[in-house]
């Protein structure tokens, strides 16, 4: 049965949003301007999760990788390469992805001296944006270590079971008693952007010791995001909150690679403390 609160949450979200650039028309400027960034609270989405900006119960990172990153060097050549940015998850702001896009393609014909003026422009004006430190790096497009891997742990996608939900359910998350260590995936998350409804394509990673987790239970969790609307990274802590309050596990890791859209993939993270994501980690169809 579909939830009314999916309805009411979008009509809520629409009010902070209606300024955003997402599902706007937009000019699309070829010389620098870190006026077009545009940032969304984080507390819009944490509040009725219950979650508390000033204590977090994850700790955790939104990494981007964007793929369509150019500008002129001094002598007016241009310049391409992959850029990496690291958000911790707890700066008080986002950043909308579409004015993200506009950001960056305001460097395509705007000169730089060099690679690291052009990472400490992206590191100041992203981090004031965010409200906290932005980790950069660019990368070479011919870079190995862009390449694409497997997730590691168990993937829950062959299991042969009925769904009928595509909202997200609690109720499916069971565990026994049986303490075990594992991890388990599926390439089969789709969630929807909270301003359009275009899709969001991902996989998710749970890595956790505790009780044993129904799978089948998971996986029916896990697809009822399909008629979610929400950003990636709330999503995460979304499933993050919920798998914490449903099976109390010892630590717990979740992680998502979603897929790129307009040049721009993000891979959020939320986990217990003392947790990390393996690394370097991409996925094929990223």
């Amino acid at each position: 049965m579909e939830k009314e609160s999916e309805a009411d949450m979008s009509e809520e979200r629409s009010e902070y949003l209606k300024n955003a650039p997402l599902g706007q028309a937009s000019s699309y400027t070829e010389h620098y301007d870190p006026g077009l960034l545009y940032s969304i609270p984080r507390v819009e989405s944490r509040t009725p999760l219950g979650i508390e900006q000033d204590k977090l119960p994850f700790v955790g990172e939104d990494e981007w990788h964007a793929f369509e990153v150019s500008w002129l060097n001094a002598r007016g050549k241009p310049e391409v390469a992959v850029a990496r940015f690291r958000l911790p998850a707890d700066s008080p702001n986002l950043i909308e992805s579409k004015s993200w896009k506009l950001y960056l393609n305001s460097f395509n014909q705007t000169r730089f001296d060099t690679h690291e003026q052009v990472v400490e422009t992206f590191e100041r004006d992203l981090s004031r944006i965010a409200g906290a430190p932005m980790d950069v790096a660019l990368f070479h497009v011919d870079d190995l270590t862009l390449a694409a891997q497997r997730l590691p742990g168990e993937c829950l996608d062959d299991l042969d079971i009925e769904i009928d939900s595509y909202t997200p359910d609690p109720e499916y998350l069971t565990a026994g008693e049986e303490v075990v260590e594992e991890t388990l995936y599926s390439h089969l998350l789709k969630s929807n952007c909270p301003v359009t409804g275009q899709p969001d394509w991902g996989s998710v990673m749970i890595r956790y010791r505790g009780p044993k987790i129904d799978r089948e239970g998971l996986l029916r969790y896990l697809v009822g995001y399909r008629r979610h609307q929400d950003f990636h990274e709330h999503c995460i802590e979304h499933i993050f909150i919920d798998l914490m309050r449903q099976t109390r596990p010892e630590r717990l890791l979740v992680l998502a690679r979603y897929l790129r859209r307009g040049g721009l993939d993000i891979s959020p993270w939320r986990g217990t403390p003392g947790e990390r994501p393996p690394e370097p980690l991409r996925l094929a169809r990223q």
